[in-house]
Order: C-alpha cells, then sequence, then structure tokens
C-alpha cells in the first residue's frame, strides 16, 4: 500500500473507542504476565520499587504508543515498522530489520513462549531435568508443521482465548488476596541497584509487549484523532490496572523474596488455594493461551523470512510457497529450525526464557529507538504533511520514549548474559546480505510480505 490517505473503504470502517480499548487490551495481556513477575522481583530490593517499575512501564508503554499512533496516522501503510525504517532511513536498514526480525526478534520470540508453555506443561505432565524444554521444542515442531499444512488461526478462538486470560488473571488476583498475608520480607540490596533496575524495566516492558500492533487501529476509527487518544489512554490504564493489581496479588500470597523463587507462581498460587484441581486449570489455561500465542507468532514471523527471500537472490528459496497448502513453507521450516535451535540454547541455560529475553532485548529496543527517533525526522522533513493523529506534548512525549528505548538498549547490553551478545552478532551475521539486495527499491516488496500478516 502506497503511503498516501487510506481508501475510503480502509479510512474509517466505524471502530469505536470501545472497539480500539478491547483489541488493545487483548493484544498486550497475554501469557507474559504469568512468567515475568519473578524475574522483575528478582532485580528490585522492595515491595514499593516492584509496583513502582510496573507502573513505570505503563507510562513508558503509553509514551511508546502515542508515538507510534502519529506514525501509523501520518504514514499508513500495513508494512509498520519496515515502512517507517525504510521512509526514514532508506532500504538497507528496512531489509536489517527483516533479517533481525526473522532470525532474533521474531525466532526468539517463538522460543520464549514455548518456556513459557513448558514450565506449566511440565507441572501436569513431568519430563524430567529437560521436561520444560522438552515440552517447548514439542511444542514449537507440532505448530510449525500444522502451520506448513496450511493451519490458520480463527479470530472468534482468539477472542476467546483472550477472555480466558482475564478470566485467568482474575482468578489468580482473588486467589493472592484471599491468600494469607506473607508476612515481613527479609530484603536484599543489589550489589548494582542501577543494573537491577534496568533488567526490571527491560522483563516489565516485555510484558506489555503487543501495543505496537494496536496502533495500526488509526487508520480504521471514526474521528481518529480523538478516538486514537482516548483508545490508548483507556487501553493503557487497563492494563496497568490488571497487571497491577494481578502483582499486588502475588505479592500479598508470596512476599518478594518467595514470589523471585517460583517459576510458575501463578500455578503455584493455584495449588495452594485449590488444590491439585486448582493448578491443573490454571495450567491448561496458561498452555492453551501459550499455544495460541505460539501459533500466530509462527505465522507472522514466517513473513519476515519470506520476505528476505524475495529481495535477496541468494535467499529466494525462502519465497517459494506451497500451493496446495497456500503457506511459505520453506520460511516456516528455516524459522522452526532456528527456534529449535533457540531453545536448544535456553535449555543449557539456568532460565530458558530469561536466555530468549537476553537473546531478543537488545537488537528489539534498537529497532524501536530506530522507529522513536524517526518521528522526529519526519517533523522535520515533512512539516506540512497532515497528521490526522499528532503526539501530545511533543516533543516530550517522543523524547521520553526514545530515551526509554536507549537506556533499554544499554540494559539488555550492558547488564545480561551472553544471550544479548549472541543475537547482535546474529544481526551483524546479516549485513553481507545488504550487498546482495536485488535492487535499491526492494524493500517495497518486502512491505508487501510483511503485511500479510
Amino acid at each position: 500500500m502506497s503511503d498516501q490517505a487510506l481508501p475510503p473503504a480502509r479510512r474509517a470502517t466505524g471502530l469505536t473507542v470501545t472497539d480500539g480499548v478491547a483489541v488493545m487490551v487483548g493484544i498486550i495481556v497475554g501469557i507474559g504476565i504469568f512468567r515475568t513477575p519473578p524475574l522483575v522481583a528478582a532485580n528490585v530490593d522492595s515491595d514499593l520499587a516492584f509496583v513502582a517499575v510496573w507502573m513505570a512501564g505503563g507510562l513508558i508503554t503509553l509514551a511508546g504508543a502515542l508515538c507510534y499512533a502519529e506514525l501509523a496516522a501520518a504514514h499508513p501503510d500495513r508494512g509498520g515498522e519496515y515502512h517507517f525504517l525504510s521512509r526514514a532511513y532508506g532500504p538497507r536498514v528496512a531489509v536489517l530489520f527483516a533479517w533481525a526480525r526473522g532470525s532474533v526478534i521474531q525466532t526468539g520470540a517463538i522460543a520464549a513462549v514455548a518456556f513459557v508453555y513448558g514450565d506449566y506443561v511440565q507441572s501436569l505432565v513431568p519430563l524430567g531435568t529437560w521436561g520444560t524444554a522438552i515440552h517447548a521444542a514439542l511444542a514449537v515442531a507440532a505448530l510449525t508443521a500444522l502451520n506448513v499444512w496450511g493451519t490458520r488461526r480463527s479470530s472468534l478462538g482468539q477472542r476467546g482465548l483472550t477472555a480466558a486470560t482475564l478470566v485467568a488473571i482474575a482468578l489468580v488476583a482473588v486467589a493472592g488476596f484471599l491468600a494469607p498475608d506473607a508476612g515481613p520480607v527479609a530484603r536484599t540490596s543489589a550489589a548494582d541497584p542501577s543494573a537491577a533496575l534496568g533488567m526490571a524495566m527491560v522483563f516489565v516492558l516485555l510484558t506489555y509487549g503487543g501495543w505496537t500492533e494496536a496502533v495500526y487501529l488509526s487508520g480504521e476509527m471514526r474521528d481518529a484523532q480523538r478516538a486514537m487518544k482516548h483508545t490508548l489512554l483507556i487501553g493503557t490504564a487497563v492494563v496497568v490496572l490488571v497487571y497491577g493489581l494481578f502483582n499486588l496479588a502475588l505479592l500479598n500470597a508470596f512476599g518478594l523474596d518467595g514470589l523471585r523463587a517460583s517459576d510458575a507462581p501463578a500455578a503455584g498460587l493455584m495449588r495452594a488455594i485449590g488444590g491439585a484441581w486448582g493448578e491443573a486449570l490454571l495450567a491448561v489455561t496458561v498452555a492453551v493461551m501459550a499455544l495460541s500465542t505460539l501459533n500466530g507468532t509462527i505465522l507472522t514471523g514466517a513473513r519476515a523470512f519470506h520476505a528476505l527471500g524475495s529481495d535477496v537472490p541468494v535467499l529466494s528459496f525462502l519465497c517459494r510457497d506451497d500451493l496446495k497448502a497456500r503457506a511459505p513453507v520453506a520460511a516456516l521450516l528455516v524459522q522452526g529450525a532456528v527456534a529449535l535451535l533457540l531453545v536448544l540454547l535456553g535449555a543449557l541455560t539456568r532460565d530458558g526464557f530469561k536466555a530468549m529475553v537476553d537473546f531478543t532485548a537488545p537488537v528489539f529496543w534498537s529497532f524501536l529507538f530506530l522507529v522513536s527517533l524517526s518521528l522526529f525526522l519526519f517533523r522535520m522533513r515533512e512539516p506540512d504533511r497532515v497528521r490526522p493523529f499528532k503526539v501530545p506534548l511533543y516533543p516530550l512525549t517522543p523524547i521520553l520514549f526514545s530515551a526509554a528505548c536507549a537506556g533499554l538498549i544499554y540494559s539488555s547490553l550492558a547488564y545480561t548474559g551472553t544471550g544479548a551478545l549472541i543475537g547482535v552478532g546474529v544481526v551483524l551475521a546479516g549485513l553481507p546480505l545488504l550487498l546482495l539486495m536485488r535492487r535499491p527499491d526492494a524493500p517495497e516488496r518486502a512491505v508487501a510480505h510483511l503485511a500479510a500478516e
């Protein structure tokens, strides 16, 4: 799609603020909240700090969403970040983003979600020391196979799973507040408080992830300038409230030290309150949600490999479709192989989920930082461009978001393990592809492929 105004049929389909809030909350609130609280707790030294980082994450999420809303409204294109980066910095940066997305960001996300699935299924079907990784690998392999055969998600099913997510969070929150108070907590101080705080924010903002997709509703809403602002404000407030109550419930039930020691705190809480049946019910719910997220991530992630195949001749095999299955089979298989390799890498560490966060975080935040700066570039280059939605309090809001991105790049590089360096190394390994691009305007085709998500 061109960068000009959307045609009437696409420009306004009658979505309301209520519709927008429902979609935004459904995208953001996912399985991450069932896994990240212990990791956040391990990097703060008080209950107040634990709650404060979750509130700060909501503020940064809102700032980022407002920036994306302006970009999406002023430069409507289904290619999303790929399109923004191509317009702001040129096609080579956009192609490098496609490589990073296919080899690090999306595959790392697949492995991370698979480990959450493995953590909870392991509590139902123990498979020994390597059980979590085995369950994770089986899920990746099975869902990759299903997508190769042409399996697609149903929007109705996804709505049902989103509702199940909120119900599960509500059940855990109620159980947490009904549980006996954890009592005084022996607090410890990190040797480097700034390092700990930085890593806490990495995990918090991972859990808030998903708003980058929600902002593309701007072209579908009535009175986009007013409706988008209200959607983002209300949607962020709802997510902050849900996450705040959930984490307060966990603190009440476990205390900070108890939360640090639990890999699956929600399951443990349901076991304490409802016995084996309560734990099993929650574990099954989280596992189903994880499979849904995993399936969608596998489906959309293959588009990046598919786009690279169309733009870099040496990788042309990646864009071959199986017409019978109507699926990018080669791209799916390569993506599945990379994700399984990452599951193996995660299995060799103490915490596979954390290893995948380390692997993806610096790359993800680096490209998000470039997107945040593109807003300033577009404002300077195109001062007269029509912007249906403008970031409130410009330039303070985008400065806050850009500063947060820069801080998270630093934190995810300075205070994580070797996984972060491996992720950066994989992205750098894609630099030679820029010399093999088909022609300077190649990303225009890649945008079309990425938009098919």
